[in-house]
């Protein structure tokens, strides 16, 4: 038979294993196998509760479909082909029942991986893992929904996760000042100590973002007060179902388009209407592309999707993309908007309202998104005047944020100092009053 590496696990890990808490609660940093060693914990408990005739029953609660899977893949089946590997060598029958969400050993324990909402936690009565819970939607709802099946006596509730900002339930959690959690902290200078095979270094300058550093590996609670749209925000419009043109219902379409040519990006963002909610159906992402390849993208976008109203960007080299989709699809079907610092702010606020009102879906755990969306900033400036400030970093410079505002708007009609000029110089100002999905 041949010989097999024994897994690894540094001293930050043996102590979360090793804490058998009814409650216990873990920060770690991003790529320290926190999942898989809740998962590890998981599969011990379950082995030892079958070792003495009984059953145990695990439930893990995830941000997203995808994110369950992974739970299972990556951290419940690898521990169970282990322990497997080392029942066959000792030619002991033992073969688990796996499926896709759910794993049931021979002796009656259960453990199933769900995307976390609120019905969904009350539906069960097991020991419960709570994963990347500051990244749930409706944190605080979940919460009230699971914490009375845990208080039972027999079982066990754990939570981990990076941290997402101070908008959430695991912030206060992690924050409270109590004696009931046990209360486990990792950040990537702690597990490099420990052991962990990480270039500091080099996830540093692959990272390029201090806040996302600061809060993802130094595990530090971000201030949020200067962001325009908060984790918060963006967590709770955050869905898997987004950004899979597959999904596209035939309903009516809007784009929003942010032009450049050379340092930032060029973003089509694409939006169908379905009942009162924008669904993100697609988002285009070019880098350095010719005029004639973005033009191509966007026939490409018009034609598969049935499109209302395309809005573009038109300040300085957008006034001749934007003249020649007029020329293409139509003045009537594309807008050109100059980005003013008036304009700029109707944008945001629209987008801002779609956001608190949760009549937006984007695409769940991307995460240069997630940046680009949470990098704008309003900033006041010593004379009274506001302006939208984002740093300039690998991924853009807001610009899928600014291609996302304009598909909002262009879905919105909003009635408001929005003014675009044409290549013919003809003035225009849209007048429009906002449509139904805004409810007014």
């Amino acid at each position: 038979m041949a010989s097999r590496n024994p897994v690894t696990l540094y001293a930050y890990q043996q102590g979360w294993v090793a804490d058998q808490s009814k409650f216990k609660i873990g920060m770690f940093a991003r790529q320290c196998g926190k999942t898989f060693t809740a998962t590890l914990e998981i599969v011990l408990d379950c082995l030892e509760a079958e070792a003495k005739g009984k059953a145990a029953r695990w439930v893990i609660l995830s941000r997203g479909e995808r994110q369950a899977r992974e739970a299972m893949e990556e951290g419940v089946k690898r521990h169970l082909k282990a322990f497997k590997a080392a029942f066959d060598a000792l030619e002991y029958d033992w073969e688990p029942d796996i499926k896709a969400l759910e794993v049931k050993l021979p002796g009656g324990s259960r453990i199933t991986a769900l995307p976390a909402n609120p019905d969904t936690a009350r539906g069960f009565s097991a020991n419960l893992l709570l994963d990347e819970f500051a990244f749930h939607q409706d944190s605080r709802r979940i919460w009230q929904a699971v914490f009375p099946i845990v208080s039972r006596p027999e079982l066990k509730l754990r939570v981990i996760s990076t941290p997402n900002g101070k908008g959430n339930k695991f912030y206060d959690l992690m924050t409270a000042d109590d004696a009931v959690w046990a209360k486990h902290v990792t950040d990537i200078h702690q597990a490099v100590q420990d052991g962990l095979p990480r270039n500091i270094a080099e996830l540093m300058a692959g990272v390029n973002d201090d806040d996302a550093w600061a809060q993802e590996y130094e595990l530090q609670w971000l201030d949020e007060a200067s962001a325009w749209l908060d984790y918060g925000l963006i967590n709770a419009v955050e869905h898997d179902q987004a950004g899979k043109p597959e999904l596209y219902a035939d309903g009516p379409c809007y784009i929003g388009n942010d032009i450049a040519a050379r340092n930032d990006l060029w973003v089509a963002w694409v939006v169908e209407k379905v009942g009162d909610v924008l669904w993100t159906r697609e988002i285009k992402v070019l880098r350095r592309a010719a005029f004639a390849v973005q033009d191509q993208v966007m026939d490409e976008l018009m034609s598969k999707y049935r499109v209302l109203r395309l809005c573009m960007d038109q300040t300085g080299m957008g006034e001749k993309p934007v003249e020649d989709a007029q020329r293409r699809y139509g003045t009537s079907r594309v807008e050109g908007v100059l980005f003013t610092g008036a304009n700029k702010q109707v944008l945001a606020t629209t987008a801002k309202q779609v956001f608190e009102d949760r009549k937006l879906r984007i695409p769940l755990g991307d995460a240069d998104l997630r940046a680009d969306l949470h990098k704008l900033r309003k900033v006041v400036t010593p004379t009274g005047s506001i302006r939208f400030e984002a740093d300039s970093d690998s991924a853009g410079h807001a610009d899928r944020a600014w291609a996302c505002f304009l598909g909002v708007y262009a879905a919105a009609n909003w009635g408001g100092v929005i003014e675009f000029e044409s290549t013919r110089v003809k003035r225009v100002t849209a007048g429009e009053s906002m449509n139904s999905f805004m409810g007014r």
